[in-house]
């Protein structure tokens, strides 16, 4: 029973966090990005540069390519595409319309009327949902599917194609709109690059830790019936005392490891700690083996 609930709880506690990813996403690019015309890459930039072209809504354009993106995804990789991918790309286009329907914004405003507030919103907004997308597997579609075509069928390398592609279309907002602009539309996908790593990282933040104590027995019955975690153990010889210590190893979430840390030290005074942050624990109960 309490695996079942494990995994039920899991499934709910990642189709949330798809949700959220995929409404956040979607937030950022109609209230920030549209309105002040950041192209920083991705269909959604490229929406953006073809609205302004082709004068046609913007939003529609974002629901257009990116269904055409699932189309191409099923035409030349079956369902190879992930249900993720689908769930999220239909639920972030469908926001990006739902938000145009409530919150109808003209063009040439927007909703501080800061071009540097707009900027830092669009890149938040569009680094957190990129993160809480990445660390469940799934992504909004668009160019994440284009990329997998072309790995299908090339030996191109996809991130240099990908960022070739994301540069391609914020130069273009220097000529489609202008200077500020295009220099908004680069430091924009600059800060976003930069922070979706950070906030990936956040969110798999976990911490291992090292024990070497002369009570293993206490501590590893607290470690797997209290924590409910797994631990590895061996004896050791202490250098200077000569004696025999037993050393456990651990990986847990922060505050687990603040609780062990503090029962580690009733049951045994003389107890050796070391704690490490680390955002990369592969295995069961962490992060699947081949996703980053």
């Amino acid at each position: 029973m309490k695996i079942r609930e494990k995994i039920n709880g899991a499934v709910v506690s990642e189709f949330l966090m798809l949700t959220a990813g995929s409404v956040i996403t979607a937030a950022g690019v109609y209230f920030f990005k549209m309105p002040n015309h950041f192209s920083m890459g991705g269909f959604s930039g490229l929406s953006i540069l073809l609205g302004e072209l082709l004068s046609v809504n913007t939003s529609l354009l974002v629901t257009i390519l990116n269904l055409l993106s699932l189309a191409v995804g099923f035409l030349f990789l079956g369902w190879g595409v992930g249900g993720k991918t689908v769930y999220c790309t239909l639920l972030y286009t469908a926001m990006v319309n739902v938000f145009e329907w409530l919150c109808p914004i003209e063009a040439g405003t927007n909703l501080t009327g800061e071009i540097v507030l707009e900027l830092i919103a669009a890149s938040l907004l569009g680094a957190v949902g990129a993160g809480l997308l990445f660390k469940c597997g799934g992504s909004t579609g668009g160019t994440d599917i284009l990329a997998l075509v072309v790995r299908k069928f090339t030996s191109a390398d996809i991130s240099i194609c990908m960022m070739a592609a994301d540069g391609l279309i914020v130069g273009a907002s220097f000529f489609v709109f202008d200077v500020k602009t295009g220099i908004c539309s680069v430091i924009g996908m600059l800060i976003k690059t930069s922070l979706v790593q950070t906030v990936v990282d956040s969110l798999n933040r976990r911490k291992s830790l090292m024990i070497i104590t002369t009570a293993p027995h206490e501590i590893t019955h607290y470690i797997t019936e209290t924590l409910h975690r797994s631990a590895t153990i061996w004896e050791a010889q202490g250098a200077f005392t000569d004696s025999s210590r037993a050393v456990i190893f651990s990986a847990m979430t922060t505050y687990q490891a603040a609780k062990l840390r503090d029962f580690a030290k009733t049951v045994d005074e003389h107890a050796f700690v070391t704690i490490n942050k680390t955002s990369e624990i592969y295995g069961k109960g962490f992060l699947p083996f081949g996703r980053n």
